[in-house]
């Protein structure tokens, strides 16, 4: 198989053709977007011919020495919990270029932010190094900062300084964290697998003082409550086609991390068991309400992920093989129905110019296929059987369920909150007489009929057949789990 690194110099190679192009030739320098991001797409994929799924070490691992003295490497692997993410990663980017078209100025550099964009998030997933890690994360903020900045809304210069703040101050904690534990690993080393087997040497209360510091560097990024102030903010102000990736993405790059965290010190985890759930369930109900009280539909959007998040953090408090196998479910159906969602409200506001739910009415005589995909992607985000999320949802409860008996069932509160809010927004965009405003809005064009008939599609089959997604995951997750129950 090519070595990993060419995930990232595929998409970066394109940014850098891109800045070459001419500037008056839009169609080469979105061709070229295009071309970069199918050939990472196809190219994550093919390494799944190769995925031992009953292995639930490192696979595909390459390792170059970069600072000797400081010990860290350029060290990239995959895993059941990094597979599944950059496979989403390289589908989302590829859809949010697709749905690009309507970005018509400083396409030179809007296209080839997005690819960078792409290559660190793919970085993040791949690490194996903490210092290789911490330079990908912080990465993704040069990217979208100028995308929210140049490319978003009429608050876009608040929204993307607020982004770039709250993201920053939680780096800071995170930052604290790993250079505590590169302080305890003997002979001085970044290298994760090394600093994992020293932090679980460590006394608890030391654990439990690194994991907090880890908690709130990840924790903004899901986000969770308190620390979600940034999101609703940059989604609404971003461009629809990176509020895909925000979304679908970015907020997993944060549960991704805390997984990682968990396995390197379990004492700390299990001590912090409870704060854990309380933050999962205030997250998951708050997330919820705030997405039942707001008409605008992408700062609606913005809050369920809140909601949906608190599932993921729930599933990961758990500490249990079902639990496990839920968080990393929902996160990635969160991915496709989030990336829905944001596609097809971005484009229906391309074409009318607002967001406010209470604008719309009968769209469905108008723009049947835009009502079709639509109507699946706000069932799918309550979780009905036959879609992901039900899958996610489902092993997430009998994980909670399994260690804390029937308070798990508060989850329902939050499966009951996205219900109300997808029958209301359903109801307002697709009953009542046709607006006169809106008798003219044109349906989904091939190419975003190709790109919302994807993520539905992805949503449909992993809703009927899992075990794809849960074969991959199973023999990491399993490892992990026999850490807190040996």
């Amino acid at each position: 198989m090519p070595s990993l690194s060419y995930l990232l110099l595929v998409p970066l190679t394109g940014a850098l053709l891109i800045i070459l192009l001419p500037r008056t030739n839009s169609w080469a320098i979105r061709t070229t977007a295009l071309i970069a991001s199918g050939i990472t797409l196809l190219l994550s994929w093919a390494y799944l011919t190769e995925f031992d799924q009953t292995q639930a070490g490192l696979q595909f691992l390459q390792q170059t020495a970069w600072h000797t003295r400081l010990g860290s490497s350029f060290a990239l692997a995959l895993d059941g919990f990094s597979y599944p993410m950059v496979l989403l990663a390289t589908l989302l980017c590829f859809v949010a270029l697709l749905a690009s078209a309507s970005v018509q100025t400083r396409i030179k550099g809007y296209y080839s932010l997005v690819l960078l964009l792409e290559t660190a998030m793919l970085g993040v997933f791949m690490a194996q190094d903490w210092s290789l890690f911490y330079i990908f994360w912080e990465l993704t903020l040069i990217p979208l900062f100028f995308l929210i900045d140049r490319w978003g809304g009429k608050n876009r210069h608040g929204a993307a300084l607020n982004f770039v703040l709250y993201t920053m101050g939680g780096s800071v904690f995170m930052l604290i964290s790993l250079l505590v534990l590169f302080d305890a690993v003997p002979g001085h080393t970044f290298s994760m697998a090394a600093m994992a087997e020293s932090g679980r040497g460590l006394p608890q209360h030391t654990q439990v003082l690194i994991f907090l510091g880890f908690l709130i560097g990840f924790g903004v990024k899901m986000p969770i409550f308190p620390l979600h102030g940034w999101l609703p903010l940059a989604h609404v102000e971003a461009p629809s086609p990176i509020s895909i990736l925000l979304s679908g993405i970015l907020l997993k790059m944060g549960s991704y991390g805390l997984i990682r965290a968990a396995g390197m010190l379990p004492d700390a985890v299990l001590a912090l068991q409870d704060l854990l759930v309380v933050l999962a369930f205030v997250s998951l109900i708050y997330g919820g309400l705030l997405a039942w009280r707001h008409s605008d539909l992408k700062a609606m959007i913005a809050y369920s992920s809140i909601s949906h998040m608190g599932v993921v953090l729930l599933g990961i408090a758990a500490l249990n093989l079902a639990g496990l196998h839920g968080a990393l479910m929902q996160m990635v159906a969160h991915g496709l129905v989030a990336g829905s969602l944001f596609l097809l409200i971005g484009l229906l506001y391309e074409r009318t110019k607002t967001r406010e739910a209470t604008h719309y009415s009968s769209l469905v005589r108008v723009t049947p296929r835009f009502a079709f995909f639509t109507t699946f992607a706000f069932i799918a985000a309550v979780s009905l059987p036959g879609t992901a999320g039900f899958v996610a949802e489902l092993n997430t409860l009998i994980g909670g369920f399994a260690r804390w008996g029937w308070v798990a069932a508060l989850l329902t509160l939050g499966v009951l909150l996205s219900a109300a809010y997808a029958v209301r927004s359903i109801s307002q965009l697709f009953t009542g007489p046709v607006r006169p405003d809106m008798r003219d809005v044109q349906d989904l064009k091939p190419v975003e009929l190709f790109a919302a008939g994807t993520l539905a599609a992805a949503t449909l089959i992993l809703g009927f057949m899992p075990s794809p997604v849960l074969d991959l995951v199973n023999a990491s997750a399993t490892q992990l789990s026999l850490l807190f129950n040996p």
